[in-house]
């Protein structure tokens, strides 16, 4: 049992080492992802502060739409 407990822990050694150096890796690239899904949010906010109009009409007929098909089930 001893053995198998000294195994064990050599594997976990080898699992925290390598899962240390995956994370250490990916530190410099962490960055630049943040970077593009800002970039990403702020793109898809302007585009709904210049296109709000058109999507409250069209989200305003498809509820419209909806009530009165719903009506006459």
């Amino acid at each position: 049992m001893k053995n198998f407990s000294e195994k064990a822990k050599k594997k976990i050694i080898t699992w925290r080492k390598r899962a240390g150096e995956l994370f250490s890796c990916n530190k410099e690239l962490s960055g630049i992802t943040v970077i593009e899904l800002v970039l990403i949010l702020v793109i898809i906010i302007a585009l709904l502060l210049i296109f709000k109009n058109q999507l409250v009409s069209l989200i305003n007929s498809i509820f419209d739409r909806i009530t009165s098909e719903s009506a006459g089930i």
